[in-house]
């Protein structure tokens, strides 16, 4: 299965309307224009992939292996590497990828590191029911019970306390829902993992069954109402003026023929 996808920056969360009025909570991603730092083959590293680079990072901050590279893509060093294997298009190393490597309506996996949570007990972290209350129980909020009789010690893989969060988290089968590329952005319907400002990659989806839906949401163009203002200011001055010299016509005639009369 070829592969495609693209290095952002988690903004936020907002939402948009379809023109069916269906509201749908969206994740924000900015996409910078993604670099292509290398090009893997079967010949020359035994697989397909394409190592994509976002972010500049300062040349004294690089090490020397970074910058040279960078400089073989004809680039500055970046603060973020990662590779997409199968990648689908044939890429040169220097090539830019764009917003519009995806288009409205793809499914995609937003794969990202999860906020840490430091250290958490058995039940915030697993889930895990707490011990009765009251009768003098004394135990609340417990582990359980460690081990068994016979191997005298703690089995593998039992869920206890400890470290929590920033972990590599993957959510699967989300949907294009806009691509700017003048404004660098996608949105993508629900939630992604990580932090505000966290990056995450965006590729194709691995386990998609579903057919593509492209929905069409409402855009809020913003009128210059200032510019009306002024408009509608300058003809009132025209229409002004306008009366103005008319009222001194009339009273100019006015005049005259009273100056008449009295000859």
């Amino acid at each position: 299965m070829e592969m495609k996808g693209i290095l952002g920056r988690k903004v936020g969360m907002t939402q948009v309307f379809t023109k069916e009025g269906k509201l749908i909570p969206v994740t924000v991603v900015s996409v910078p224009e993604n670099t292509v730092m290398q090009v893997k083959t079967v010949e020359t590293d035994g697989y397909n992939a394409v190592q994509l680079g976002v972010i500049d990072k300062k040349e004294k901050n690089a090490s020397r292996a970074s910058v040279g590279h960078a400089k073989k893509a004809n680039t500055t060093p970046k603060r973020f590497l990662k590779e997409i294997r199968d990648c689908e298009g044939s890429y040169q190393v220097g090539d830019k990828i764009s917003a519009v490597v995806f288009e409205v309506g793809d499914i995609v996996d937003v794969t990202g590191t999860s906020k840490g949570k430091g250290f958490a007990g058995s039940i915030k972290r697993h889930g895990q029911q707490r011990g009765p209350t009251t009768h003098g129980s004394n135990y609340h909020r417990g582990p359980g019970s460690l081990g068994t009789m016979l191997p005298k010690r703690v089995l593998k893989g039992k869920n206890l306390p400890g470290h929590m969060g920033a972990e590599t988290v993957t959510v699967q089968n989300l949907e294009i829902v806009e691509v700017n590329e003048k404004e660098q952005y996608i949105l993508v319907s629900g939630n992604v993992p990580g932090a505000k400002n966290g990056m995450v990659l965006i590729r194709s989806a691995a386990k998609n069954n579903r057919k593509k839906n492209p929905k069409e949401i409402i855009s809020y163009v913003e009128e210059p109402v200032v510019d009306e203002v002024e408009e509608v200011t300058a003809e009132a001055q025209v229409e002004e003026t306008s009366e103005t010299s008319q009222a001194e016509t009339t009273e100019t005639v006015e005049n005259e023929t009273t100056e008449e009369k009295a000859e």
